[in-house]
């Protein structure tokens, strides 16, 4: 009987024991839920505040402003998102004709060689295949990528794409074509811009051939 007594009150006490130590863990993995919870909470609202900054930027970029450029030096017209700022010197009868800087905010220095735009803009005098010359010993090293380009709203004209190092020692994206005995180059300066240049700057950009 005390045999029995003792075993039933040794399994009784491993039971309160057992049962002490599932509660101290169920109340561990409440705390710890709670608080990964609070933390996956906590990110979800910051993703979903910045997608809503990012989406109030891109309406802020509309209606995109016009650059309208001489006759005489083609006619090329610009449209670009009114978050930026422009300065552009289309009166000079030396090449370039038409010297373009555009910006978000404040356009940067134009004197300084570091500077790096959004978008630049050139009509420059020199003929369509010297200027595509000058990116042979860059294709030939791997270094940039040249590929046929129609203007969406020019599409009668063929010129090139180019991609990767630019002439001016930075990288990024470059449309060269040929205007009349001059050459039209539009490009960005910095992949952070790409985006902009391929939704707003590439299909509404114009020129008469």
């Amino acid at each position: 009987m005390t045999i029995l007594f003792a075993a039933t009150a040794g399994l009784l006490a491993l039971a309160v024991a057992f049962g002490i130590w599932a509660f101290a863990g169920y109340l561990d993995y409440q705390n710890n839920f709670s608080t990964k919870l609070a933390g996956q909470v906590a990110v979800a609202r910051q993703q979903e505040d910045a997608a809503k900054d990012a989406a109030f930027a891109e309406t802020l970029k509309s209606p995109l402003l016009t650059y309208d450029g001489p006759a005489t030096y083609g006619s090329v017209v610009i449209k670009y998102p009114k978050t930026w700022s422009g300065y552009v010197a289309d009166t000079d009868t030396s090449s370039p004709f038409i010297d373009g800087y555009f910006y978000p905010g404040t356009v940067p220095d134009i004197t300084q060689t570091s500077s790096v735009y959004a978008l630049r803009v050139q009509v420059v005098d020199s003929s369509y295949s010297s200027e595509l010359n000058n990116y042979t010993g860059y294709v030939q090293q791997g270094q940039t990528k040249v590929s046929a380009y129609k203007a969406p709203k020019v599409p009668k004209v063929i010129g090139v794409k180019i991609t990767g190092q630019l002439a001016n020692g930075k990288t990024g994206v470059m449309v060269m074509i040929p205007l009349r005995n001059m050459t039209l180059k539009i490009w960005t300066e910095s992949s952070r811009f790409q985006g902009d240049f391929t939704k707003y700057i590439l299909p509404n950009f114009s020129f008469a051939p």
